[in-house]
């Protein structure tokens, strides 16, 4: 492809925005790739695939009560912000209790009822605690999407990737002298309470208290029931990446959930690189959407796109073609899930499309995306226990039926991405697919890396292996793939970048970076 095909025109402001905000975030994921390693290696080795598929099931349920309880405002904060005349500080306040309520209801109804949390198992110890971490979660997602809006995505750097994941790993080993019954669910507790002091403090720093404010119950309920088709849309695709966990849960053992587990938890690492961006993305998308510029918009998608592919595609090769290695960092019991870790990160490469397209459908259909997306989820678990009951009637082994949900995820994530993608081009009037062919060169060579790689001794595979398949995918793609918009994600002079502003949405003026 040349240049002038990949090239639209200059680097803009935004695009160097996305750049930066990708750059820390993508700093973020690294260091949080760091920490998450040792909490599966010691959940595996230390705790036992049993006891870690009990506390996936219920992380799975807690989680899904705080996705409900933000009703759309991690995503949908950006959009009330850029169109009300309240203070912003108010504004955010209001966000803030109408995610208390949520967290409030889902909390109790947890505690009353916390064998949805542990179906398959007897409730004995400090189980009633995990429903702490709701109003936690939904705190902390709303505190830093309020940050991102003014452009601090640092903030949820330090949050997510410092805090959470170091705070989980240090905890569990140490509760592993106290309780292996109840320390996963412990270090969780903690790690989620930790997350949320980390947001709240710089979220106080920049906003302060509200002056004059009172909550409204009139326009709290509106803007609840404005976001109800983000909130649903959000619930959707956060389900979409547990909902083969929910199914697994039906059809096996807490021991076989583990293993699953631990497939999934891997291919969430590539699975963030894509919320790099979230932060600055949604801000900049919804401030051209107001001035009406559909071709800015498509530019930025087809730009974050393409970063999101690239990036999604050479983690997902690194991972999955030493994957028995990897697998086998945790545990030599979890190495049945290499098969399913494959599956898992191909699902991750195909949804990259959806996952940045709908970053601009939730503001310009967002009823069409939330109907898109739930089709999907329901498509996601019927081929899920679909394909399971086949291969379970076929005779196959345990761990074969065990990819079932991981093929039924990758199939409707496709699919996903095909119908989102050809909507927002649509309603944008231009392309909007980060899709280019030397993706394809550089996959090859990697593929080609690899063939070496998985010859060597297990730890030469992790230790050499993988930088060797990151390095040749991304040598290749560099020199055929990258033009100086691409580079912008790499190249930027720190000078430029303190330099740097956009005009703020808050005030209309500028916003150093």
């Amino acid at each position: 492809m040349s240049q002038a095909t990949v090239i639209d025109t200059a680097p803009s402001a935004d695009l160097a925005a996305l750049a930066r905000g990708g750059r820390i975030n993508f700093f973020g994921f690294v260091l949080r790739l760091m920490a998450r390693l040792p909490f599966l290696f010691i959940a595996g080795r230390i705790y036992g695939a049993a006891a870690l598929g009990r506390f996936a099931y219920a992380v799975l349920i807690v989680e899904f009560a705080a996705q409900l309880a933000t009703l759309g405002l991690k995503r949908g904060l950006a959009q009330q912000l850029a169109k009300t005349d309240k203070p912003h500080v108010c504004v955010v306040w209001d966000a803030l209790i109408v995610a208390a309520v949520g967290s409030a209801i889902a909390m109790a109804i947890l505690m009353t009822f916390p064998q949805a949390m542990f179906p398959n198992s007897e409730i004995t110890g400090l189980e009633w605690l995990l429903p702490v971490t709701v109003i936690a979660l939904a705190w902390s997602d709303i505190s830093l999407a309020a940050l991102a809006y003014r452009h601090d995505v640092a903030s949820t750097v330090r949050a997510r990737a410092v805090v959470e994941p170091w705070t989980i790993s240090i905890a569990a080993f140490v509760w592993s002298f106290i309780s292996t019954r109840d320390g996963l669910i412990i270090s969780y507790v903690l790690s989620m309470v930790g997350a949320s002091i980390a947001s709240m403090i710089p979220f106080l720093r920049n906003y302060g208290l509200p002056r004059d404010w009172h909550p409204e119950p009139v326009a709290l309920w509106r803007m609840a029931r404005r976001n109800l088709p983000v909130a649903a849309a959000d619930a959707v695709e956060w389900g979409s990446r547990r909902v083969d966990i929910a199914v697994m849960g039906l059809f096996f053992s807490p021991a076989v959930v583990g293993i699953y587990y631990v497939a999934q938890q891997v291919t969430s690492l590539p699975a963030k690189l894509k919320t790099s961006f979230d932060p600055i993305l949604g801000p900049v998308i919804s401030r051209n959407l107001a001035e009406g510029d559909k071709a800015a918009v498509a530019k930025q998608i087809r730009q974050v796109g393409f970063w999101v592919i690239a990036a999604q595609s050479a983690v997902a090769l690194a991972l999955g073609i030493p994957g028995e290695a990897v697998m086998g960092l945790v545990g030599a019991g979890f190495v049945a899930g290499t098969a399913a870790l494959g599956f898992l990160l191909a699902a991750e490469v195909v949804a990259a499309t959806a996952a940045v397209s709908e970053a601009a459908l939730i503001y310009t259909a967002r009823h069409r995306n939330m109907m898109i997306s739930l089709s999907m989820i329901l498509l996601e678990a019927g081929l899920a226990a679909g394909l399971i009951l086949l291969m379970r009637h076929w005779g196959w082994p345990v761990m074969w039926q065990a990819t079932g949900p991981a093929v039924a995820l990758m199939l409707s994530l496709g699919l996903a991405a095909i119908i989102k993608s050809r909507l927002l081009s649509h309603i944008l009037g231009h392309r909007v697919s980060g899709w280019r062919w030397p993706l394809v060169w550089a996959a090859a060579a990697a593929v080609a890396v690899g063939e070496i790689a998985i010859r060597l001794p297990e730890w030469a595979e992790l230790i050499f292996g993988i930088p060797a398949i990151l390095s040749a995918f991304g040598a290749v793609l560099w020199f055929k793939g990258f033009g100086p918009e691409d580079r912008e994600l790499f190249r930027m002079k720190k000078a430029d970048i303190e330099n740097l502003s956009l005009p703020d949405p808050s005030t209309g003026g500028d916003a150093p970076l």
